[in-house]
Formats: structure tokens, sequence, C-alpha cells
């Protein structure tokens, strides 16, 4: 099993990013990708995640109105829509999976996961 983020960069306050996951060597229809971020210093934090049983989303309380997970089973990949950024959204994000059957909840437990992407945001 392979995730690749893609779409971290540079934005000023205010401005939007769209993160990818490309996931591949993934076959189970049971499953719970999420995305998190971590900043110097801080702990990890999961943003959100998406289940694959019955396509529901959940939202960390911080992005929740301004970050929109979604998935393209053509592609095999799980985007974040990140809008209205602020500064302490700066962290890397990584995407991560597993096998579960049941809803998006921000509890699962990850066995795989991508290598990061650097999203800073300027203010």
């Amino acid at each position: 099993v392979q995730l690749v983020e893609s779409g971290g960069g540079l934005v000023q306050a205010g401005g939007s990013l769209r993160l990818s996951c490309a996931v591949s060597g993934f076959d189970d229809d049971d499953y719970a990708i999420a995305w998190f971020r971590q900043a110097p210093g801080k702990e990890r934090e999961e943003v959100s995640c998406i289940s694959g049983s019955d396509g529901s989303t959940a939202y960390a309380d911080s992005v929740k109105g301004r970050f929109t997970i979604s998935s393209d089973n053509r592609k095999n990949t799980v985007y974040l829509q990140m809008n209205s950024l602020k500064p302490e959204d700066t962290a890397v994000y990584s995407c991560a999976a597993t096998v579960v059957a049941g809803p998006a909840l921000l509890f699962y437990t990850y066995d795989y996961w991508g290598q990061g992407t650097q999203v800073t945001v300027s203010s």
C-alpha cells in the first residue's frame, strides 16, 4: 500500500489549497482515509476522515466549515480542500489509510501513511 500526498505550498492567510492523496495497492471496499497534520513542537492532529463504507465524513472542530474532504474512487485519490487558511494551519499534512467497516470517526488507528506535504500559511 502506498499513499502519496501532493498539493502543499505557501499561501497567504485567507487563501486556499487543495491537497491530494493518491492511494495504490489498497483494494478493500471498507476503509477509512484521514488527513493528519503536525506543526513543529505540537502533537499530531487528525483534521478529517472519510469512510469508504458509506461516504460519511468527519472534521476536527479546528477546521470545520473551512476544510472539505472528498474522494474520487476512479482515480483512487482523496482530496482535502482547505479554504480560509490561517497561519495556525501551517503544518506537515499527511494522509493515512486503514481497513475498517463503519462511518467516518476521528479515532481510528491507521496502518498506512504517506510521507507528508508541507503547508505554510503566511500572515
